[in-house]
Formats: structure tokens, C-alpha cells, sequence
């Protein structure tokens, strides 16, 4: 049953000769049992098994499509473009949602309307679909994309408000190859902040080989380049990013030779001027969300 507090979520999911996984990526977005869910699957043209798991599953699926294309991110595009949720991300096709992350999402989104887009953890599957890692979430800025501190925002567990979506162009860069998600991120903090979460989210699953985030890791660092030098940054920033480039470097000097701690100046610098967001937590007291410092 669809109410107000299950705002329609919509999912993409990319695929090219990607049956190894895919049907886990599939079991995970609708294994949520999320009321509101719109789910696309755009695939490149499979010459494996895929759209016969794809075709398992079409009875649940909102669209999808299989055809020649010219990339993950030409089919992601393709996908979104369909898209008609009010909250929207995508999972490739041999990634993993944890249980009730779509309810969890609802939730955060429709407690706290100043969040545009949001991310958690940082989880890691092995290819039997074990979790072997997960960190605590990061607090990012844009400025922590201008000083190339490339700490990765992990794209299996970003959810985005279409308004934002909007604001930034409604679209994804398919000139690039690798680093689509990096120059999007950029552009969403030309908007609003990044806020996190605690609460397990999504995850990526490592392979030994043929995974195109790993295999081309330079490629990608040298896409994310080009996408931060194409930025405009006013005047302001720019002070606001020298004085973090000389916090940071202060910081380093400091931690390698064990002098004192400076963390704590690099968060004040922060929170105070380069609008670093709150994270959210879950009050276990209350049994809700929560804003935390």
C-alpha cells in the first residue's frame, strides 16, 4: 500500500553480460518489499544469460530495455530518463542493497527536509555476497573534491532528491567513461551539501578481475582531474580553499611527526565555514533519526 511516508523511489540498474550478479543486484531492490518502488533495468545488449534473468523478473519491473548502447553511463542516462520517483539512485549489476535500505532512505527524507542527497557507509561484498568491510561514514564537501582528496563517495549508497537532480542539469556526463559518478557528485555540491548516515545503505562487491572501477583506476583519477578543473570557483572559495589546503597540510606535518593533534581544527574549520553537514543517527532511545554534530 502506497501512503505519503513511502515516497517513490526509483532505481536504475545498468547491465552488460553482467548474469554472474545480476540476479543478486535484482533480489536486493526488490527483496526491500518497498511500496513505492520504480525499478529499470537498461542492458547494452547481453550476449550471456542476463535477459533471461531479467525476463524471471520483468513482472516486477517498472521498464526494461536491451539494446546496443555506448556505456554504463549512455544507459544509466537512457534509465533516469524514464525515471519518475521523487528519490532516485542507481546499483550496477553486480552490487547489493542491505535489507530495508529503501525504508530506511523514506524515512531519513521525509524526516528531515533539508536533505537533498545522502549517503552512507562504505560496505564491500566479496563475490559469495560476504560483507568483508565497512567503514564509518565520511563527512565530504566540495572542497574536499577542489583539494583532489579523492576518499571516494561510495555511489551504491547516494540517494538523491529529483529536485536536486534538476538543479543540477538532470543528467550524467556520458562523455566520460569512468568517473561519471565523481563529476555528478560535483555538480550536486554546486547545490547543496552532502549529508550521511550510520545506517548500512548499499554496497560494492570486489572481483578478481574485469571490474571496470578497479581495472581502470588511473583512467578514472584522470576523468575526476578534468571534471574539477572545469569548475568555476569564485573568489570566496578560493580563500576558503587555500586556508583548508593550509589547514590540511599543518595536519599532515603534525601527524607525521607525532606532534600534537589538529583534527579537531580541520572539523572546526569545517563545520564553521565550509558548510560541513550533520550526520544522521539512529536514537535508539527514541526509535528515530536523528541530527548529530
Amino acid at each position: 500500500m502506497k501512503d505519503s511516508s513511502s515516497p517513490k523511489i526509483s532505481i536504475i540498474t545498468p547491465n552488460f553480460n553482467g548474469s554472474e550478479y545480476l540476479e543478486e543486484t535484482i533480489l536486493s531492490v526488490l527483496g526491500q518489499n518497498y511500496p513505492n518502488l520504480e525499478y529499470i533495468i537498461v542492458d547494452g545488449g547481453s550476449s550471456d544469460c542476463s535477459l533471461e534473468i531479467i525476463k524471471k523478473y520483468e513482472d516486477q519491473l517498472t521498464y526494461w530495455i536491451s539494446e546496443p548502447d555506448n556505456g554504463m553511463y549512455y544507459a544509466l542516462q537512457k534509465g533516469f530518463e524514464k525515471s519518475t520517483g521523487e528519490i532516485m539512485a542507481w546499483i550496477n549489476s553486480d552490487d547489493m542493497y542491505h535489507k530495508n535500505a529503501f525504508s530506511t532512505i523514506a524515512e531519513i527524507f521525509n524526516s528531515f527536509q533539508q536533505v537533498n542527497w545522502i549517503s552512507g557507509p562504505c560496505t564491500i561484498y566479496d563475490e559469495l555476497g560476504r560483507t568483508i568491510f565497512c567503514s564509518q561514514s565520511r563527512l565530504f564537501t566540495k572542497f574536499d573534491f577542489y583539494n583532489h582528496d579523492f576518499m571516494f563517495i561510495q555511489q551504491e549508497s547516494v540517494f538523491w532528491r529529483r529536485s536536486l537532480w534538476e538543479k543540477a542539469g538532470a543528467y550524467l556526463n556520458v562523455k566520460l567513461k569512468y568517473a561519471g559518478d565523481f563529476d555528478l557528485w560535483l555538480r550536486f555540491f554546486q547545490h547543496d551539501r552532502l549529508f550521511i548516515t550510520s545506517a548500512l545503505i548499499g554496497g560494492f562487491r570486489v572481483r578478481k578481475s574485469n571490474q571496470l572501477s578497479l581495472d581502470y583506476f588511473e583512467e578514472y583519477l584522470q576523468e575526476a582531474d578534468l571534471t574539477i578543473a572545469r569548475i568555476k570557483i569564485n573568489e570566496e572559495e578560493k580563500n576558503k580553499l587555500l586556508k583548508y589546503k593550509i589547514l590540511k597540510r599543518i595536519e599532515s606535518f603534525c601527524r607525521r611527526f607525532k606532534i600534537i593533534r589538529t583534527d579537531w581544527l580541520i572539523q572546526y574549520y569545517s563545520s564553521k565555514y565550509l558548510s560541513k553537514p550533520s550526520k544522521i543517527t539512529f536514537d535508539r532511545y527514541t526509535m528515530k533519526f536523528v541530527l548529530t554534530d
